[in-house]
């Protein structure tokens, strides 16, 4: 029904890259913008270099010395590597491709849902990857937006992740890349009922696919991207956000389950947040749980984080050591998920016309007690002004 909804009303333009909701072009009114933020990927095998590189430039989510000399270098180093990995999983990362999906059916749903807004209009705004954040801008102004909301891709925030995002358009808006545009932020939604209805499905449809009667004797590893220590350390509320998803999930599925909340993808030799993934499946087969169930819980949507390390990596470890282990599918172009991210966005423009709300979330407007970046405050201090 969604997927015939979408395809309805949201013709593919001649020559663009993307499917894109067009009609503002006929109408004359300039669309309400609702900019999807991710970290992205590279969609081809070629693409990984520069996506490496802007990655490990990024010092909200890397920290590293000297890092515009030592960045390039590691990205070299790492290339290789990485790029069979993606060649692994199909010749590059799915991201765009559901981010895609979700931003056009998303903004189906939403011209119904609150037509005071319409047309609405999705742009993806990848950190590393294209299309990038600049390219996004141009393409705004192009179509001459003047109203956007910036909605996070990751349910919990981190200032690594969804912060070092908002920098990034703060600093192509506050040098006039966009135009004229009035901003508000949707920053966190990671214990959205819809979100947590739709995460809990696809662990349901995996437990399925066990024998009943050890059906509940299956561990849940709810999976989510590591932090280094030093972000964590500062006063990040990532790991507090994530932990709320993972209960809410759990109490949904009535705590049917054992569980535990684990952490991947660690990069460099500095201390990160664990325990990691991969040690904690090799911990459990010495316990004697040999049935496992991985749950990415911070990601939306297929990248190599969940087709390449949990499940090639991950399980091929799982079946070395006599493990029976499944992956909860990840929410890609599941209808409830698109359902709550349409209704997300449409009490957020609800409640930001009646006056509920102001640009930003009152928790947004905190600032890690330990953070010493001026373009966090600055960001903040813009975002709350509306892009001001």
């Amino acid at each position: 029904m969604l997927t015939s909804i979408a395809r309805k009303r949201i013709p593919s333009c001649r020559g663009c890259r993307t499917t894109k909701l067009c009609n503002f072009s006929t109408t004359g009114k300039s669309p309400t913008a609702v900019v999807m933020l991710n970290m992205g990927g590279p969609s081809r095998v070629q693409e990984t270099y520069d996506f490496l590189r802007n990655l490990f430039l990024d010092g909200d989510l890397i920290p590293l010395p000297f890092q515009r000399v030592l960045a390039p270098l590691i990205a070299k180093r790492r290339t290789p590597q990485i790029e069979k990995q993606y060649a692994d999983i199909g010749g590059g990362s799915p991201i765009l491709r559901y981010t895609d999906y979700q931003g056009t059916a998303m903004c189906a749903l939403l011209d119904e849902l609150h037509p005071e807004t319409a047309p609405h209009k999705h742009y993806v705004a990848f950190r590393y990857a294209n299309p990038l954040t600049q390219e996004t801008a141009r393409r705004m102004r192009e179509d001459g937006v003047r109203r956007a909301i910036a909605f996070t891709q990751y349910p919990q925030y981190s200032c690594s992740t969804t912060g070092s995002s908002l920098n990034e358009l703060f600093r192509r808006g506050r040098a006039g890349e966009m135009g004229e545009v009035e901003w508000s932020v949707i920053d966190r939604w990671g214990t959205h009922p819809g979100f947590i209805k739709a995460v809990a499905q696809n662990v349901e449809a995996t437990l399925s696919k066990f024998e009943p009667c050890s059906r509940s004797d299956v561990v849940l590893l709810f999976s989510a991207h590591s932090l280094p220590m030093s972000v964590v350390n500062r006063g990040d509320p990532y790991v507090l956000e994530v932990a709320a998803s993972v209960n809410a999930v759990m109490e949904r599925l009535g705590h049917s389950n054992p569980y535990r909340l684990v952490w991947q993808s660690q990069v460099g030799p500095s201390a990160w947040l664990g325990m990691q993934t991969g040690e904690a499946i090799k911990g459990l087969a010495r316990l004697g749980r040999k049935q496992v169930i991985l749950v990415p819980i911070a990601f939306t949507s297929d990248h190599i984080e969940t087709l390449y390390e949990l499940d090639i990596e991950y399980m091929k470890e799982g079946k070395e050591l006599g493990m029976e282990i499944r992956r909860s599918e990840s929410l890609n172009e599941s209808p409830v998920f698109i359902r709550a991210l349409a209704d997300i966005v449409a009490q957020h423009l609800s409640d930001y016309s009646s006056r509920k709300i102001g640009p930003t979330s009152v928790q947004m407007g905190l600032r890690c007690p330990g953070c010493k970046s001026a373009t966090c405050s600055q960001q903040k201090h813009w975002f709350s002004r509306g892009g001001r």
